[in-house]
C-alpha cells in the first residue's frame, strides 16, 4: 500500500511538472508572438541591452506546425550589431547599442475590406485621406508621416509598372518579364548562339600611378577583340587622390570614365538616405571635376556607380535623369542559375532588391541599369554546397589562392557563356588586386586564354555594352559594328609626360594638403564638394 501511495505521489508530481513546463511554453509563445506581431521576418533585433552587443534574434515563421521561434545570429569577437543597417561591424562604428530594435515606424492603410478614401486617395496611417499622388514624395503629408514609410519597390503605390515588351522598344526602353531575354532574341532577328559574349572590367575608386601599372599590364596595345579593337574597361573615378594626368590617359586611349563621387563617404545612410543636392554634388560635382582637370571634353561621362553600392533610391535617379546620365551600375542581382541583362528603368526591376538596407527606386525612370550579377564563389559548383555570391570580384571572401580565383573567373564565365549570354561584370577594388600578389597575372593569363579560345568573346565597356543592346547586331557582322570602332586602337604619345603637381588646400578640409595632377593649369583651390572647380564658387 505505502509503494501503491508512492508512485501515485510520484505521479502527480511529475504531472505537475509537466503541466507547468507546457504553462512556459505557451507562456514562451505568446511572449514570441508580442514580440514578431507586425515586425518583418528579416529584421533582426536585441532582446536585451546588456552584454556586448553582439546578440540578435530574427522572427523565424518556420517552426513545427507554423509556429514562430526567434532564430539567433551572434556577430565575431570585435564586432558589434548594426540595427540600422541590420549587419555587424566594428563597435566603435556602431552607435545604437543601447536599443533593442530599429524604431517602429507607422504604416498607411494600404489594404482595406471596403473603401475608405474617395479614389484617388488612400488612408494614413491614422485614418485620414490623402491623395496617392502626396506618398513617397520625400515630404511628409500625413499628420503621422506614415505617407513615407512604404516606399520600398514592392510598397510604393506610385511604383512603376511591370514590364510591357510591346510599349518598351528600343533603342531608348528595354526590358523582359524576368529580366533574362537577350534583346534581338524575342523577335527572331538573333539567336543566342549568334550573340557576342561581352565582358566588363569595372574597376572603382580613385586612379594613381600605383593601379594604372595594373591597368596597363591587362589593357595594352596587342590584347585585341576578335573586330581588331584594343580590349577596353570602364573606371568609376573617386576625386580624393586621384592623377587626372592618368585618366585623362585613360581616356585617350578609349576606356570609358564614369564617376564615384567626390567625398567617398563611409556612412551609409550619407547614400542610402541621401537628398536629390547630395547626389546633384556628389555626381554631378565628381563629372565637374574629372572633365576639367582630365580635360574630357565629348560628353562621355555619362555613368555612375554608388560608393559601397549604396543606391540612393528615386532621388538619385531624378538627379540623374536631370543631369543627362545615361546609366547606373549600382545594382546586384542576387545570383541564380541564368543571368539578368541590362534594363532600363522606365518598368519594375525585374529582380529583387538585393543587400542589406538597399533602397533602390520604385518609379520610373529613363535611365539604364548595368546590373552586377553576383559571382558564384565555390570552389567546386558540382559538389560543394551553395554559398552566396559576391558582386564585387574583390568581394569575394573565400578567394585566397590563384588557383581558386582562376576557377571563380572561368567558372562565371562558363555560367554566362552557356545560358543567356548576358554580359558578364567583372567588378573590382583595385587595391585587392595590389594586395593579392599574382591575382593580376593570373587576370593575364585568362584574358589571353579566353581571346584565343573564342571568337565571339568582347572586352567592352559598360557604354559599348548600352551601345549594342541599343542595336543588337550578330557576331557575323560585329567587324563592321560601327560603335564599337570608335578610339579602336589609339596609338601616339599621352597629352603630356610631366604633369602639374599641384599642392593645394580647402576650407572644406581645414589643415589638409592635397596634390592634384593635371596636364591643366593649377585651380586656386582644392577641389571638393561646395567648390567643384577650385575656384572658390559655391556648386
Amino acid at each position: 500500500m505505502a509503494f501503491i501511495h508512492g508512485f501515485l505521489c510520484g505521479m502527480l508530481v511529475f504531472a505537475v511538472s509537466v503541466s507547468a513546463q507546457r504553462d512556459d511554453e505557451l507562456a514562451y509563445a505568446d511572449k514570441v508572438e508580442d514580440l514578431c506581431q507586425g515586425r518583418p521576418p528579416n529584421e533582426y533585433f536585441r532582446l536585451t541591452t546588456e552584454g556586448d552587443c553582439r546578440d540578435v534574434v530574427r522572427c523565424d515563421r518556420a517552426g513545427i506546425a507554423g509556429t514562430i521561434r526567434l532564430a539567433s545570429v551572434k556577430c565575431p569577437s570585435g564586432l558589434a550589431f548594426d540595427l540600422e543597417r541590420q549587419t555587424c561591424d566594428w563597435k566603435a562604428k556602431v552607435d545604437n547599442c543601447d536599443r533593442l530594435s530599429k524604431p517602429r515606424r507607422v504604416k498607411p492603410n494600404f489594404n482595406t475590406d471596403e473603401p475608405v478614401c474617395p479614389d484617388g486617395n488612400l488612408q494614413c496611417g491614422n485614418g485620414e485621406c490623402i491623395s496617392q499622388a502626396f506618398f513617397c514624395d520625400q515630404k511628409p503629408d500625413c499628420a503621422d508621416g506614415s505617407d513615407e514609410n512604404a516606399c520600398s519597390v514592392d510598397e510604393d503605390p506610385n511604383k512603376a509598372d511591370v514590364c510591357n515588351p510591346s510599349e518598351c522598344l528600343l533603342p531608348d526602353c528595354f526590358c523582359s518579364a524576368d529580366g533574362t531575354t537577350a534583346p534581338g532574341v524575342e523577335g527572331g532577328k538573333l539567336e543566342i548562339s549568334n550573340l557576342p559574349m561581352m565582358i566588363t572590367f569595372t574597376f572603382n575608386g580613385a586612379v594613381n600611378d600605383e593601379n594604372v601599372r595594373v591597368y596597363d599590364k591587362l589593357f595594352h596595345g596587342e590584347r585585341l577583340n576578335p573586330n581588331g579593337c584594343t580590349a577596353k574597361a570602364t573606371y568609376f573615378v573617386s576625386h580624393k587622390y586621384s592623377n587626372y594626368s592618368a585618366v585623362q590617359e585613360l581616356h585617350r586611349k578609349g576606356h570609358e570614365i564614369g564617376v564615384f563621387s567626390i567625398t567617398n563617404d563611409e556612412d551609409p545612410k550619407y547614400w542610402t538616405d541621401g537628398s536629390y543636392d547630395t547626389w546633384l554634388a556628389e555626381m554631378a560635382g565628381d563629372r565637374l571635376i574629372i572633365e576639367r582637370f582630365a580635360n574630357i571634353t565629348d560628353g562621355t561621362v555619362v555613368g555612375v556607380r554608388a560608393p559601397y553600392l549604396l543606391v540612393g533610391g528615386n532621388e538619385q535617379f531624378n538627379m540623374m535623369t536631370d543631369q543627362f546620365f545615361a546609366y547606373d551600375s549600382s545594382i546586384s542581382a542576387p545570383l541564380s542559375s541564368v543571368p539578368i541583362w541590362p534594363y532600363t528603368l522606365h518598368y519594375r526591376m525585374p529582380h529583387k532588391c538585393h543587400g542589406n538596407a538597399q533602397n533602390c527606386p520604385s518609379r520610373s525612370h529613363p535611365i539604364w541599369e548595368m546590373p552586377i550579377n553576383e559571382l558564384d564563389r565555390r570552389d567546386d559548383p558540382e559538389f560543394d554546397e551553395n554559398l552566396t555570391g559576391c558582386h564585387l570580384v574583390s568581394s569575394c571572401s573565400n578567394i585566397y589562392h590563384k588557383d581558386q580565383f582562376r576557377q571563380l573567373l572561368q567558372h562565371n564565365f562558363d555560367r554566362h557563356y552557356g545560358t543567356n549570354k548576358a554580359p558578364l561584370s567583372l567588378s573590382f577594388d583595385p587595391s585587392w588586386l595590389l594586395a593579392n600578389t599574382g591575382f593580376n597575372d593570373v587576370i593575364d593569363d585568362w584574358m589571353t586564354h579566353v581571346l584565343s579560345t573564342y571568337t565571339d568573346v568582347y572586352f567592352v565597356t559598360e557604354l559599348q555594352v548600352i551601345q549594342w543592346m541599343q542595336n543588337p547586331t550578330s557576331t557575323a557582322s560585329l567587324r563592321d559594328f560601327a560603335e564599337w570602332k570608335e578610339n579602336c586602337a589609339v596609338q601616339g604619345q599621352p597629352h603630356c609626360r610631366l604633369p602639374n603637381a599641384c599642392p593645394l588646400e580647402t576650407r572644406e578640409l581645414p589643415g589638409e594638403t592635397h596634390r592634384l595632377h593635371t596636364c591643366l593649369d593649377c585651380p586656386k583651390n582644392y577641389p571638393w564638394i561646395q567648390d567643384p572647380t577650385g575656384d572658390g564658387f559655391s556648386f
